[in-house]
C-alpha cells in the first residue's frame, strides 16, 4: 500500500488537475477569450498534468494554442501545434492553427498559402476563408476585405458572425447605409440580442436626420427593453430624444413627448451613477458631468 502522505499527495494533484481542466472547460463553454487566463492554467495543466487528461488534452492544447498566440507566446503555441501535428497530421483544423500562428507572426503569404492549400481540398472550409479575409483586414486592404465578405456572405447567408464583421468594415469606411443593413440582417435573425439593436441605432444616429433619429430613438428604447442595465443604449435613448426635441422641424406634440423620453432616461443616468459610484470622489465628478450635459440641453430630471 502507498504511504499515507503519497497518497494524498496524489490526491490533491488529481484535485488540482480536475479543477484546472473544469475551469478551461467551463471558459470554452462560455466563449470566454480571457487568453492570459486560459495560458496561465493551461500550461501548468499540460505540462505538469498531460498524462492524467486522456482526449481532453487535444482541444486543451488547441484553447491554449489559441490563447497563446493573443499573448505572444510563440513558444507555447508551437508546443501545442506540435503535439496536435503528431496526433492528427492531416487535419485542416490543425492547418489552420498553424495558420494562425503564422498570422501572429506577421508572416501573412504563408499563412495565406496553407489556407489556400485547405480550401483546395476543402472548397467549403469557412474557417479557412474567414482567415483569408482576416489577413486581408490585418493589412489594412479593407476594400478587398469587404468584397470577399460579401462573395463569402453570398454563399452563406446565414453566417452571423459575417454579418457583424462586415458591419464593422463598413463603418470603419463610414459607409454608414451599408453598414445598418448588415445590422438589419442580424436583427432579423437574432431579435432578442439588444448589442445588434443598440449598434443599429448609433449607426442611425450617425447618419443624422431627423428620420435617422426617430429611428435611432427606438431602437436603443428596444435594446433597453432586452437589457435594462445597457448604459449605452441608455445615454443614446437621452441623445437622440434629446436632438429630436430641439429640432424645429417637429411639431409642439413630439418634442414634448421627446422631452419626456429625455428626461426619463436623464433621471435613470442619474440614478445608475448614484448607485454605482456609492458617494465616492469619482462619483460626485461622475455625477456633475452627466448634470452639466444635462443642462446644456434644457433638461430638468424628475
Amino acid at each position: 500500500m502507498l504511504p499515507l502522505q503519497l497518497e494524498r499527495a496524489m490526491l490533491s494533484k488529481y484535485s488540482l488537475s480536475t479543477e484546472m481542466k473544469d475551469k478551461l472547460r467551463k471558459w470554452r463553454e462560455d466563449n470566454c477569450r480571457n487568453s492570459e487566463q486560459i495560458v496561465d492554467v493551461g500550461e501548468e495543466l499540460i505540462s505538469e498534468h498531460a498524462s492524467k487528461l486522456g482526449d481532453d488534452i487535444w482541444i486543451i492544447y488547441e484553447q491554449v494554442m489559441i490563447a497563446a498566440l493573443d499573448c505572444s507566446r510563440d513558444d507555447l503555441a508551437l508546443t501545442c501545434l506540435q503535439e496536435l501535428r503528431k496526433q492528427f497530421p492531416d487535419s485542416h483544423r490543425v492547418k489552420r492553427l498553424a495558420g494562425m500562428r503564422l498570422e501572429a507572426l506577421e508572416r501573412y503569404d504563408e499563412a495565406s498559402k496553407h489556407y489556400d492549400a485547405i480550401l483546395q481540398d476543402d472548397p467549403t472550409n469557412t474557417a479557412a476563408r474567414k482567415r483569408k479575409i482576416s489577413i486581408l483586414k490585418a493589412q489594412g486592404k479593407n476594400s478587398e476585405a469587404i468584397r470577399e465578405l460579401n462573395e463569402y456572405l453570398e454563399q452563406f447567408v446565414g453566417d452571423q458572425e459575417a454579418w457583424h464583421e462586415l458591419s464593422e468594415l463598413y463603418i470603419n469606411e463610414h459607409d454608414y447605409g451599408k453598414a445598418a443593413f448588415c445590422l438589419e440582417e442580424l436583427m432579423m435573425t437574432n431579435p432578442h440580442n439588444h448589442l445588434y439593436c443598440e449598434q443599429y441605432a448609433e449607426v442611425k444616429y450617425t447618419q443624422g436626420g431627423l428620420e435617422n433619429l426617430e429611428l435611432s430613438r427606438k431602437y436603443f428604447a428596444q435594446a433597453l427593453r432586452l437589457n435594462n442595465r445597457n448604459m449605452r443604449a441608455l445615454f443614446g435613448l437621452y441623445m437622440s430624444a434629446s436632438h429630436i426635441a430641439a429640432s424645429p422641424k417637429v411639431s409642439a406634440k413630439v418634442k414634448k413627448d421627446n422631452m419626456k423620453y429625455a428626461a426619463w432616461a436623464a433621471t435613470q443616468i442619474n440614478r445608475a451613477y448614484k448607485l454605482a459610484g456609492r458617494g465616492t470622489k469619482e462619483n460626485k465628478y461622475s455625477m456633475k458631468a452627466v448634470e452639466e450635459m444635462l443642462e446644456s440641453m434644457q433638461i430638468t430630471m424628475s
